[in-house]
């Protein structure tokens, strides 16, 4: 079953929630699994494509927008199924992805604003609902 895990920053800036899937992508392609970015759209896609491209500057992410590149070893992307099934999906979006059951880890990155607050704890309730056992994991 899909390993489902909150990870809880202490703050409330976006920018730590962008930095934060950076930082798991970079992980998760360093341990040699496929990673999707879920974003809430386009313009989220496109901010976090440039952010990959300079957030380390000892070491690149090979990554790509599933509509260039979806067998890149990183893809960002929105609703997508992922071309590489098992992988580790960073959902940035406010709902659950369609595609959950084709991920073998799933990672919703929470921050301190209000608004994602209470949308994470509707996600955490639906996976439960769903069959899943959410973890909470404090940054």
């Amino acid at each position: 079953m899909t390993r489902i895990e909150f990870y809880v920053l202490a703050d409330g800036e976006p920018a730590s929630r962008a930095r934060a899937a950076c930082q798991l992508a970079s992980k998760g392609w360093q341990h040699g699994m496929p990673v999707f970015i879920r974003c809430q759209d386009a313009g989220q896609c496109e901010a976090l494509d440039t952010l990959l491209w300079s957030f380390r500057a000892e070491r690149f992410v090979p990554h790509e927008l599933h509509e260039h590149d979806p067998h890149a070893p990183v893809v960002i992307g929105i609703d997508e199924a992922p071309a590489v099934p098992q992988g580790l999906l960073v959902n940035l979006s406010s709902s659950l992805s369609p595609h959950v059951d084709q991920f073998s880890r799933v990672i919703e990155i929470v921050n301190q604003q209000p608004e994602l607050l209470t949308v994470c704890r509707d996600n955490f309730r639906l996976y439960r609902q769903r069959g899943y056992d959410p973890k909470r994991v404090e940054l």
